[in-house]
């Protein structure tokens, strides 16, 4: 009779005492949440990457990945700009990627971007580490960096978020928007890059056969020697009008159509081939990356860069507030 007394007495506490060991620690836990929560809305400000989430269309697999924001800038920087050059022009290359999809998600939430160069070229970290192979854990942990040290920080101008548009190299000066878009923007105006020059994309030839040529254009090509005639060229020598077999292009047009590396290009035939000179990669308007990676060598910051190609702009801190994010200078 004792033993069984006994017994019933262990087995209540067994009752008691467990669930308490339990449940002392998640209580504990709770209520540290709870106060972390009341400190962050005493704050006001709620952490962007614990909120915002990227829609991702992933064109390989045709499907929509939602990834967290500063996952994504990761991903975008070390697609977009080599790993290799200095951390303050990818912390521009960052910045910039931050302020195109902030623009975009305040614009509508619910809007997918492509991982394309559409809008920004995206990898993953698993799809990065197969591209980059050895060199990942370093190329990673910089890029990673990157993203970090800039945490919130976005271009404005005029107290609004910009297009921060960019591209790989310039033929020594970037272009007015207006020269290429026809659309005038105070803020993406030319200014001189003369570090393109030690681009490797900064003289580029290729060669296009003659038929391949003609039907792009819808045109027929006369003997050897100059293939027609630029028109007009605009203040920074891209070429603005072009005339071929008597018809009229922009140079963005030959461009896009000839798929071209810039608009500053010469066209020689020569038999059935067309040789397409060009000096500078890309539409040329906004910060050159190769020009970024300069100033960078230079021992500019990431502030200087974008302040240098986007005129009259200035970094302005994001926050989160009530899952919208706005601008704060």
């Amino acid at each position: 009779m004792k033993k069984a007394i006994a017994l019933l007495f262990i087995f209540v506490l067994i009752i008691i005492i467990i669930p308490a060991v339990v449940v002392i620690p998640y209580t504990h836990q709770v209520a540290h949440q709870q106060t972390q929560k009341r400190i962050t809305q005493d704050q006001k400000t709620i952490s962007k990457a614990a909120l915002i989430s990227v829609s991702v269309y992933r064109s390989a697999d045709k499907r929509v990945d939602q990834v967290a924001l500063n996952d994504y800038l990761i991903g975008v920087v070390g697609s977009e700009m080599p790993a290799k050059f200095r951390l303050e022009a990818l912390k521009a290359q960052a910045i910039a990627a931050r302020t195109y999809i902030m623009a975009r998600i305040m614009e509508n939430p619910n809007r997918q971007v492509t991982d394309t160069v559409q809008n920004q070229v995206y990898h993953s970290r698993t799809e990065l580490k197969k591209i980059w192979g050895n060199d990942y854990h370093w190329k990673i942990k910089k890029v990673t960096q990157a993203v970090a040290e800039t945490d919130a920080q976005v271009i404005t101008y005029k107290g609004k978020l910009i297009s921060p548009v960019f591209f790989s190299t310039s033929n020594g000066q970037t272009e007015n928007a207006k020269d290429y878009w026809s659309n005038n923007v105070p803020y993406l105006k030319s200014v001189p890059s003369p570090w393109d020059k030690l681009s490797p994309k900064y003289r580029i030839k290729k060669k296009l056969r003659t038929v391949d040529v003609e039907r792009a254009l819808d045109v027929r090509l006369g003997s050897n020697g100059d293939l027609g005639k630029v028109l007009k060229k605009t203040a920074t020598n891209h070429i603005a009008l072009y005339r071929v077999d008597g018809k009229i292009f922009t140079g963005r047009q030959i461009r896009e159509k000839l798929k071209l590396s810039s608009t500053d290009f010469q066209l020689i035939k020569n038999g059935n081939q067309v040789i397409a000179q060009t000096l500078g990669s890309g539409h040329d308007v906004g910060m050159s990356q190769y020009g970024a990676e300069g100033m960078a060598r230079e021992g500019k910051s990431a502030k200087q860069i974008i302040t240098y190609f986007y005129q009259g702009t200035q970094l302005s801190k994001m926050t989160v507030k009530a899952q919208q994010a706005l601008a704060k200078k």
